[in-house]
Formats: structure tokens, C-alpha cells, sequence
């Protein structure tokens, strides 16, 4: 059931299921969210800076506009949310899921993220210039137009990755996976690869590498 918007509605009870409720303009700083489960809730605009979630979910939640300066996420979950001009700066994810999430106009950097899943994440045009992704798993994730710049995904998944377009200069891929990665459609000026994908390389632009 949806309810009218409730700026001063205040944050649920550990392990709570909440379906449906509109949390837009609430302001949540500083709260802490242990086991909560919110399906298809709306937080637009809402002032969440200092939140910290442990174990939460958010299943197809709209967070347009919110604030999420400095929030701290542990073992979390975002499932198909969509953080339309979200501001998620300083954020630190640890061990979350953001699988097939969307960040149009989001505001990423700078952020920590570690041993994170994100997964048919769309990240389109999104600054990720010079932060440490290493070790993350972005398959089949879109990351075009994306700055890369500086960026370490050193051993990351990107198996299946859309790269048009990226801005890859100084970027380090060595030891990621990269299966079925477009190489023609990104330039790889100044960027750092290790040997089988330099070798997949020359074969996407027709060398016989080999003798």
C-alpha cells in the first residue's frame, strides 16, 4: 500500500518487511538499518547522509534525488533500484549487491567500494575516474561514455562488459576477466593489460598472433 509523502516518518524496526511506502523527503541522518527488507519504495530526495545499513535490502526502490553523503553499506543489497541525481558522495559499499541497478546523473566520486557485486548495473556516462574497483564484478554491466581514467580493475569481472566510448586513459585491466569484451569499440591509449588480453586485442583488430 502506498501512503502520501511523510517527511518526518521515521525509519523501521531491525528485520522489517516494507512494501509499497513512499519515504520521499525523509530525513534518516545518521540512522542505522539492520536486516530491513524495502520492496518498490520510493525515496525521492530524501536526506540519508551518515545512514548505515547492515544486511538491508532495497528490491526495485526509486532513490531519485537522495542524499547519501558519507553512508556506510554492509553486506546490503540494491536490486533494480534506480538512483536518478543521486548524491553518493563518500559513500562506502562493502560486500553489496547492485545488481541491474541504474545511475543516471548520479554523483559517484569519491567512493569505497569493496567486494561488490554490480552486475547489469547501467552506469552510463558515470565519472568512476581514478577509484579502485579491483577485484569487483561488473559483468554485463554498461559503461559507456563511463571515465575510467585512472581507474584500478586490476583482476575485476568484466566479462561481457559494454565499453563504448569509455574514457580508459591510464586505467589498469591487468588480470581481469574480459570475455566477450567489444575491443574495437574503446580506445586503449595508456591503458594497462596484461598479456592474453593484449592478445585478445590484436585478434579483435584481425592479427594471427602465434606462429
Amino acid at each position: 500500500m502506498r501512503h502520501s509523502s511523510r517527511p518526518h516518518l521515521g525509519p523501521p524496526e531491525a528485520g522489517a518487511e516494507v512494501e509499497g511506502e513512499d519515504f520521499a523527503r525523509v530525513d534518516w541522518w545518521g540512522t542505522e538499518l539492520e536486516g530491513v527488507t524495502f520492496t518498490r519504495c520510493r525515496f525521492d530526495d530524501a536526506g540519508l547522509e551518515e545512514l548505515v545499513t547492515r544486511r538491508c535490502v532495497f528490491d526495485q526502490c526509486v532513490l531519485t534525488g537522495v542524499r547519501l553523503g558519507g553512508s556506510r553499506h554492509l553486506g546490503s543489497a540494491f536490486l533494480s533500484c534506480r538512483f536518478d541525481r543521486a548524491r553518493l558522495i563518500d559513500v562506502t559499499w562493502e560486500g553489496c549487491k547492485l545488481t541491474g541497478s541504474q545511475f543516471p546523473g548520479a554523483h559517484l566520486r569519491p567512493m569505497t567500494a569493496t567486494e561488490c557485486d554490480w552486475s547489469y548495473v547501467s552506469l552510463r556516462g558515470a565519472d568512476l575516474a581514478e577509484l579502485d574497483l579491483s577485484r569487483q564484478r561488473f559483468r554485463d554491466a554498461d559503461l559507456t561514455d563511463a571515465d575510467l581514467r585512472g581507474t584500478d580493475l586490476t583482476n575485476a569481472d568484466l566479462d561481457r562488459v559494454r565499453l563504448q566510448g569509455a574514457k580508459l586513459r591510464g586505467a589498469n585491466l591487468s588480470g581481469a576477466s574480459t570475455d566477450e569484451v567489444n575491443w574495437r569499440a574503446f580506445e586503449l591509449t595508456g591503458v594497462r593489460l596484461d598479456l592474453a588480453q593484449a592478445v585478445q586485442f590484436a585478434r579483435a583488430h584481425g592479427a594471427v598472433v602465434g606462429s
